[in-house]
């Protein structure tokens, strides 16, 4: 909840500096109090979670966030008060006043949801937590309503003075390049904290390595053994989602809202690898729940990757709008993206569902679909297009000219 709450008041932030034209030193130091803020929600979420009950915790995570929308709220208000440092398109607008009530109005609506879950974790929690969800979906919810008020009232006349040709809009598909910018920082600290665990606590002690080696340093190295490839395979992972989600989106041209949403999901469980991570290292240690860790392992990757699928599968539906004119459905492109967004959902539910029948052998499982799927992706372009050639040779279409116009775009069946 606190990554997707991290999301939202970056899409805002975001959207706040396309409002913002010009930084002058007090716009500078009010961002910088908005980044310190930030920054002290994960103290607060361990809070939450390490005291559930205790009001105190869910309180300073509510009194975060409304400090969070408070500082943005002052950057909007000295920029209106300053023109000049506001985007040439407002600066130049008569009707500045619609666009500052309307920003308001937006930055505003979260905090007042959390002012609200902060009153209520003094005497009924579980509403405080189910008011900080609302948070998170408020924008899809608000589009929700007004598409069913829409279907049932139908189009309305745009109000006089629209303010529509600026949009500032928690509903408004970000840019593709943000979503990128985002995507690309999760994954570097992912990988960050997996290289931070594996350097942290698996260096052997000299006096250990002494008395109980007998000053072998190969031998105490050993005993870390399950941690080394427990490190190998979770950056091995990292790094094969994120070249997924890179070349999934060098095929996009447009990211939609509801793109938006599930590259986010998808994000929340990458951020959970180095769970996943800790849960496997420790089979050495805790081989009773090798079946248990395992398993978390295996959801956390499935819905990771499955979410990445998600998107490119929306991003089919509407084809004219998003993709690259090479990935269109049926092309050749279209069908190894598919497969390479594909394994990784396979391998890990196919895994999950091999600890069900050969539990004993959960571990072994594990640790040989981590090994199968890079060799399975430095494969996968040949075997697609033996795929494929088959696939041709068995409804006795002509191979595509190499190169040519038909090499990416020819569709997988002919025509009807």
């Amino acid at each position: 909840m606190t990554f997707l709450i991290v999301t939202v008041a970056w899409a805002a932030h975001t959207r706040l500096f396309q409002v913002v034209g010009k930084i002058d030193d007090t716009l500078a130091l009010l961002n910088l109090a908005c980044m310190m803020t930030i920054t002290f929600l994960p103290f607060t979420f361990s809070l939450m979670v390490t005291f559930p009950e205790v009001p105190l915790g869910i309180f300073l995570f509510c009194m975060c966030v409304i400090a969070i929308g408070a500082v943005q709220a002052l950057i909007v208000v000295y920029a209106f008060h300053f023109p000049h440092l506001l985007n040439p398109q407002i600066e130049s607008s008569t009707h500045r006043t619609l666009y500052r009530q309307h920003i308001l109005g937006i930055v505003l609506r979260g905090p007042a949801l959390c002012f609200a879950a902060a009153g209520f974790s003094l005497f009924f929690y579980p509403l405080s937590y189910l008011l900080m969800a609302t948070v998170i979906f408020l924008p899809y919810v608000s589009k929700a309503c007004s598409w069913c008020k829409g279907r049932l009232v139908g189009p309305q006349e745009p109000p006089a003075h629209s303010v529509e040709f600026f949009t500032f809009d928690l509903h408004e598909p970000l840019s593709k390049e943000r979503v990128e910018a985002f995507s690309d920082g999760v994954y570097a600290i992912v990988a960050t904290l997996l290289i931070l665990d594996i350097c942290e606590d698996n260096i052997p002690d000299s006096k250990d390595v002494k008395e109980k080696f007998h000053g072998s340093l190969v031998a105490a190295l050993s005993v870390y053994g399950p941690h080394f490839l427990a490190y190998f395979g979770s950056f091995a992972t990292v790094g094969l989602l994120w070249f997924a989600h890179h070349s999934l989106f060098l095929h996009i041209r447009k990211a939609t809202q509801s793109m938006g949403l599930l590259n986010t999901l998808s994000l929340a469980f990458v951020g959970g690898l180095p769970l996943a991570y800790q849960q496997t290292s420790a089979f050495a240690q805790q081989p009773h729940d090798e079946l248990e860790s395992v398993r978390v392992s295996c959801a956390i990757v499935f819905f990771a990757s499955i979410f990445q699928f998600a998107i490119w599968t929306t991003a089919l539906l509407h084809e004219e709008e998003t993709l690259q004119p090479s990935a269109r459905f049926g092309g050749r492109e279209h069908a190894f993206m598919f497969a390479k967004l594909a394994l990784y959902p396979c391998a890990s539910l196919l895994a999950f569902a091999s600890t069900c029948f050969l539990s004993r052998f959960s571990t072994a499982i594990f640790h040989l679909t981590q090994i199968a799927v890079p060799f399975g992706f430095l494969l996968l372009r040949l075997l697609v297009r033996l795929a494929l050639a088959l696939l041709r040779a068995l409804r006795g279409l002509p191979l595509p000219a190499p190169g040519g116009q038909d090499d990416v775009r020819s569709p997988l069946l002919p025509s009807p």
